[in-house]
């Protein structure tokens, strides 16, 4: 419903709808209600459109993705890929039940877990758009039902699988992932920060220039046995998302399936998890909660457990 209140000795008519937003001042209630029903009508009529999607999409990539780490090239593609699915819309005509069609296209494509992943982007940009921009009434998020998570992974690299990837007779770029893997396996790193990080030898620490929800440098303890491997620490010039589609092709080469160099990750938490105990497992880790290092990160089976006790 327009807004009409007295203005001086004159009424100022304010229309919200639809993500547009206009206001003008009449000399009379009569001539700004009449104003403002005609602008109302125009809006669902569309004859005049709010803020599009493109536009918000813009504006969140320039002012909200920069203030987090490594996160800018993720979003960019996501959003493009939203905004192909919708086209040229108004922001404000993205409604819970075109979200819901959204959702069930994605589904068919992509994981559970990867379709909540976008939508925390996309919600974060919709809420903005609402609370802090003033383009819309409502998110449009409220009501939407969202997938269950993917089941944590269980899958750990057995020694003969791992011997086999760092046999296997590679050179160039795909050697130097062979040497991350290594790294990995001692470390616990993900592939980003074994091919961004740097060893202290005085320290004996690792620096993570690049690490997941970080913005400056981050130290993180090292295994003495993990030493050897980082002084020197190899030269690497393969990028992460090149390095994984190497190690994929790598792993498919030699007929191993169902294993990640993620994977490597758990593998060696899970192993290191028998010397240490859980907090300084988590500040290897960087883990602030512990239940999602136990749920997501170590994977040791009951009869591995019992086998050991």
């Amino acid at each position: 419903m327009a807004s009409i209140k007295p203005h001086g000795d004159q009424w100022r008519a304010q229309v919200a709808r639809k993500g547009v937003r206009k206001s003008a001042v009449w000399p009379t209630k009569r001539e700004a209600l009449a104003w403002a029903t005609r602008v109302e009508a125009e809006i669902d009529a569309g004859a005049q459109r709010g803020h599009t999607l493109q536009e918000a999409i813009n504006k969140y990539l320039e002012s909200v993705s920069p203030t987090k780490a490594n996160a800018t090239q993720w979003e960019a593609r996501r959003f493009a890929a939203f905004a192909q699915h919708f086209g040229d819309v108004a922001l404000a005509e993205i409604d819970s039940e075109a979200l819901g069609n959204w959702r069930d296209a994605r589904l068919k494509t992509v994981s559970g877990s990867t379709v909540l992943r976008e939508v925390n982007l996309f919600r974060n940009m919709f809420k903005i758009a609402h609370k802090e921009w003033r383009w819309l009434d409502t998110s449009p998020f409220d009501g939407v039902r969202l997938p269950e998570e993917n089941p944590a992974r269980e899958t750990v690299w057995g020694w003969k699988e791992i011997r086999r990837v760092l046999q296997a007779p590679r050179s160039g770029k795909t050697a130097q992932m062979q040497a991350a893997f290594r790294i990995a396996l001692h470390t616990g790193l993900r592939m980003q920060e074994v091919l961004t990080c740097r060893y202290d030898p005085v320290r004996k620490v690792l620096v993570l220039p690049i690490s997941k929800g970080k913005r400056r440098p981050v130290a993180m303890p090292v295994v003495t046995r993990a030493r050897k491997l980082l002084d020197p620490l190899p030269s690497f010039t393969v990028g992460a998302n090149e390095g994984s589609a190497l190690f994929s092709r790598l792993c498919s080469e030699l007929l191993i399936n169902g294993l990640t160099f993620h994977d490597a990750r758990a593998t060696a938490l899970t192993l290191l998890s028998r010397k240490m105990d859980a907090l300084t497992l988590a500040r290897i880790s960087r883990h602030k909660d512990l239940n999602i290092l136990m749920k997501r990160y170590y994977r040791e089976t009951p009869e591995q457990i019992s086998a050991r006790l």
